[in-house]
């Protein structure tokens, strides 16, 4: 029995498509377990946070208020007063009850009066870029960015209830990408890889069809011309 030419590769391409689009539907379904479980991710849209997260980094999230905020926690904040559209990401320094200070020129912020040390800055030699004194008010926070000679945060807002938020605002608290996550972007860009394979292994087998079915025409028209003479 004679096999249609491309036929192979068209089994190949189909198959292909098949598992790529399953890969793709897996990722869709396990990105919405992982939202139903309290996770969320979100793309990095400044340098305020370098190097800590440097803009286009993907951050993770657990979802949820600010009962559980401690200092140094780095969180997704809604402050619209701050930033219209979109949420801050910021971190937490200081809570209800404490006293953050600088003085202009010290090497370290202060937090009820304990030398403050931050190893995550940027430039740990500038932990600030002006003078502050705040006593933060109960049930608010004082939120910097980890790189602090271009951060827009609690400083810049010191008129505004001494630059605090509400820890009510947090709307995550940043953790490390969860496995879940992480699978799912690798089966994710499998998935496209197989998807665009599939999609060039068809295409070929059309090529091969065509020529075929090009070729078998020629041949037919040199067998009535054979005839004819």
């Amino acid at each position: 029995m004679e096999r249609t030419p491309g036929r192979r590769l068209g089994m190949w391409a189909v198959a292909l498509l098949a598992l790529g689009g399953t890969l793709a539907l897996g990722v869709t379904v396990a990105t919405a377990v992982l939202v139903e479980d309290g996770y969320t991710s979100r793309s990095v849209p400044s340098v305020s946070m370098d190097p800590t997260y440097r803009r286009g980094d993907t951050a993770y999230f657990t979802l949820g208020g600010g009962s559980g905020i401690r200092r140094g926690d780095i969180a997704l904040i809604s402050a619209p007063t701050w930033v219209p559209k979109g949420d801050v990401l910021k971190r937490v320094v200081a809570l209800g009850g404490d006293r953050i200070s600088y003085k202009a020129g010290d090497p370290t912020l202060v937090l009820n009066g304990v030398p403050l040390e931050e190893p995550y800055l940027k430039d740990r030699a500038t932990p600030a870029t002006a003078s502050f004194d705040v006593i933060v008010p109960e049930g608010r926070m004082f939120v910097l960015g980890d790189n602090r000679g271009n951060s827009n945060d609690s400083r810049m807002r010191l008129s505004d209830h001494d630059g605090t938020l509400p820890v009510s605002a947090v709307r995550g608290k940043a953790v490390a990408a969860p496995a879940g996550f992480l699978a799912a972007g690798a089966a994710g860009l499998v998935g496209i890889a197989l998807i665009l394979a599939g999609g060039g292994v068809g295409a070929a087998a059309l090529v091969v069809r065509g020529r075929a079915r090009r070729k078998g025409r020629l041949q037919q028209v040199g067998q009535v011309q054979a005839v004819a003479r």
